[in-house]
């Protein structure tokens, strides 16, 4: 029973970054009914900016972290800029993809040739000594993890509901055409979902990053998976979004220890294929009907 907790903490905490790098999926989705699929390369170059702020200036961890955002918030942009809005404009079904995996592609490279292809060590800015939770031993950096995550998550939908620009994000989701009458201007209303997107990722490399190694590579499965999450739960439902991430976190782990880690991004994989049969919305998703 103590390893199975030790196994649910585990995977609770990594599910919460697979939900985190989803939930920015769900933000470009809501907007313009496209995905960066460069996304877990945010989350890496968050990481990797956030490691040098650190480690190598001297910065405080709390204090590099509005740093990382801002910087993952105009990376954001740029991706939106160069690599989908022309997409758009064109009116292109897949130009936007093989943009954002292109942009990808190169922010790998240029972080390679830019921090080498070593992983790097993240100083953890709280103890790594474990703490006691239910006979478990839980790191207190997945205790901010899971919470930092949540966070991240609710300021967002606090925005979207409270603010007039979350009003207009909101509004483009519900009817792009019917926004764009009302004076709402859905171009910089994308250009925001895209570096809204991209700031989470990188704030999920900062908290996963002193947990694991840090690398340009780090970023690539992280990001296929949460976009399994997103599917699995529903690219339209928050809520499905946290729980899909905690289903696949949590089967990964327990996976990984009872049978074998070679096998543990089986069952994430094979939910994926089930809910695609059976309910390609998602389990908490809503079937659009598009008007043609």
């Amino acid at each position: 029973m103590q390893i199975l907790t030790q196994l649910v903490f585990s995977g609770i905490a990594l599910g919460m970054i697979y939900a985190v790098i989803a939930f920015g999926y769900q933000l470009t989705f809501a907007t313009s009914d496209t995905l960066n699929f460069g996304q877990g390369d945010a989350l890496m170059l968050g990481a990797l900016v956030g490691l040098t702020l650190v480690d190598r200036m001297g910065l405080n961890y709390w204090l590099a972290i509005p740093l990382v955002l801002a910087f993952g918030a105009v990376q954001g942009a740029f991706v939106e800029r160069i690599g989908v809005r022309p997409a758009i404009k064109i009116k292109s079904e897949f130009g936007w993809i093989m943009s954002t995996i292109a942009l990808g592609i190169i922010f790998k490279n240029v972080a390679e040739n830019l921090w080498g292809r070593d992983d790097l060590k993240f100083p953890s800015p709280l103890p790594e000594s474990p703490l006691h939770v239910l006979g478990a031993n839980v790191m207190p950096m997945e205790i901010l993890v899971v919470f930092g995550a949540l966070a991240m998550m609710l300021a967002v939908e606090i925005f979207n509901r409270r603010s007039i620009y979350g009003k207009a994000v909101v509004a483009t989701f519900n009817d792009r055409d019917a926004a764009k009458l009302m004076g709402i201007d859905t171009g910089r209303v994308i250009t925001f979902s895209y570096a809204l997107s991209s700031l989470t990722a990188a704030f999920a490399g900062m908290l996963i990053a002193p947990l694991t190694l840090t690398g340009a590579t780090m970023g690539a499965v992280l990001g296929l998976k949460a976009f399994a999450v997103a599917i699995i739960g529903g690219l339209t439902s928050g809520l499905g979004i946290v729980i899909g991430g905690l289903i696949l976190g949590i089967a990964e782990t327990t996976t990984g220890f009872y049978i074998s880690t070679g096998y543990k991004d089986v069952p994430g994989l094979v939910l994926l294929l089930a809910v695609l049969a059976i309910k390609p919305a998602g389990l908490f998703g809503k079937t659009a009907i598009k008007k043609v």
